[in-house]
């Protein structure tokens, strides 16, 4: 009797593959964190071989970026939705400015896991691009956020708006990241450290605006 042979596996489209890679890698970080996370168990777990893995994201920082970039982008393109065009538009540009650092205050919070992370992802990956600037639609907000602040310039800026609203975002992010190290318990309420945040970046953006 000849022996039945087994019937072969359907081969899997390549966004199959990746779709499949990053839900398992997401499983796999949330469970044990990046630094406990291992490409052979995310193979495992997403059905596929090793080098399929390397293959579509090269390394695992490449997929951990893969992983968080995706939510983050979309959080911050929501960002520029509701807030960002609404603070361009404010009548008073006090009121702008002070619209913009408490929401990016409460974003950047609100991620601050996610974006610390990535400072060890890239330890990891020194190769690649690093940190925040791989999230596209950050320069998006880089970018409506210079053209918001441009509108309210009487003669030319001391300051290019495009250096300024990084700068801005830059000492928000380093602020709320590195909380526990700047800010020892017993210094100052959570309130008086958003205010002071936010005189901080007011008086830098006054640098160009009369506020």
């Amino acid at each position: 009797m000849r022996k039945r042979q087994p019937a072969r596996r359907a081969r899997r489209a390549p966004e199959e593959i990746r779709d499949r890679i990053v839900r398992a890698a997401g499983d796999e970080f949330k469970r044990t964190g990046f630094t406990g996370a291992t490409t052979a168990r995310i193979a495992r777990r997403a059905g596929v071989t090793e080098a399929q893995l390397y293959r579509y994201f090269g390394s695992k920082a490449g997929l951990f970026r893969e992983v968080v970039f995706k939510p983050l982008d979309r959080h911050f393109l929501v960002f520029i939705d509701r807030h960002l065009a609404v603070a361009g538009d404010a009548s008073s540009l006090r009121e702008m400015s002070q619209l913009y650092t408490t929401k990016l205050q409460r974003f950047i919070t609100e991620h601050s896991a996610l974006l610390t992370t990535l400072v060890v992802a890239q330890i990891y990956d020194a190769g690649m691009p690093q940190g925040v600037g791989r999230i596209n639609s950050l320069s998006a907000y880089f970018e409506h956020g210079a053209e918001a602040m441009s509108k309210h310039l009487k003669r030319g800026a001391r300051i290019d708006p495009k250096l300024m609203v990084r700068v801005s975002f830059a000492a928000v992010l380093a602020c709320i990241m590195f909380r526990d190290w700047v800010f020892p318990p017993g210094l100052a309420s959570d309130r008086s450290i958003r205010e002071a945040i936010n005189a901080f970046v007011l008086e830098g953006i006054g640098a160009n605006l009369s506020l």
